[in-house]
């Protein structure tokens, strides 16, 4: 074998694998998409000394590293496309209209949980907690504010515990939040200690229901241009999951270009311009 030649999946091979990715994680690559598979994962059999795709499948559910190899597979196959103030109409519309009320309701308590599913270098829960330290001011110390975010990539929450980004990272930031909550250092923005003190990070597979609920309830769940990647299957196991975790008058987001109406009763559309999101449907 010579690193030139490229190692070729054949279709029985592609749905095996396709079928463990599944399993695992629930994301769907359909058959329009196994050159893709193909690919991203040629160089990685070459690196671990595997000749084929038949071989590869066996390390994968039977050797003696297959969880850290379904791990490493994982990253390589998956683009953590993303950056902080992403859609930044729809920000607009959790920080001056969401987020309003939810403080008004929580006055008494005093208490807020978000959580950012699917957050992959943690842009989107760190940019939501810039949000709430610009909105609450001083009466932050007041609150007790929980974000959580949560990915199935070890190597993407590693970059998101780090706080350290590249300048494509921080592309879409208003200039004002980049001068006031990022430093400058050589050719990284390191995030401000305060932003990353008021988020958590953990593993977690959105199939993993249990270990959804024993998070509790959230006030907003934010899980966007996630569902893109699941069949519908799957996308009404997690909708569903959401609506349990999710308080009575919370707020789910997803993506702009993602609808749910035909696959789950649980969630009803708030009519916000720009807003794509949702409230729990009245019982």
């Amino acid at each position: 074998m010579t690193t030139a030649t490229k190692i070729t999946m054949d279709t029985t091979q592609f749905n095996k694998l396709s079928k463990i990715i599944y399993d695992r994680s629930g994301i769907h690559f359909p058959e329009a998409k196994k050159y893709i598979l193909e690919s991203r994962l040629s160089h990685r059999l070459k690196e671990i000394e595997i000749e084929d795709f038949d071989q590869y499948i066996s390390y994968l559910t039977m050797g003696p590293y297959q969880i850290e190899e379904f791990q490493e597979m994982f990253n390589r196959i998956t683009i953590n496309e993303t950056s902080f103030f992403r859609n930044d109409k729809q920000l607009d519309v959790f920080e001056k209209q969401i987020l309003p009320e939810l403080l008004e309701a929580r006055a008494s308590t005093k208490r807020l949980r978000i959580w950012s599913a699917a957050c992959s270098s943690g842009e989107e829960p760190f940019t939501i907690a810039m949000l709430l330290h610009r909105t609450l001011g001083v009466r932050l110390s007041d609150w007790k504010i929980e974000i959580l975010g949560t990915d199935i990539s070890e190597k993407a929450l590693e970059t998101a515990q780090s706080g350290r980004y590249t300048s494509y990272a921080v592309r879409t930031t208003p200039s004002l939040m980049k001068n006031r909550y990022f430093k400058e250092d050589g050719r990284h923005f390191v995030l401000n200690e305060t932003i990353r003190s008021m988020v958590n990070f953990e593993k977690h597979n959105l199939k993993d229901r249990l270990a959804a609920k024993r998070h509790g309830t959230w006030d907003v769940i934010f899980c966007r241009n996630v569902l893109i990647y699941f069949d519908d299957a799957m996308k009404a196991g997690v909708l569903s999951m959401f609506s349990s975790q999710l308080a009575k008058d919370g707020t789910l987001f997803i993506g702009h270009s993602e609808r749910i109406k035909e696959l789950t009763n649980d969630f009803q559309q708030l009519s916000i311009p720009q807003g794509f999101c949702y409230s729990k449907a009245l019982a």
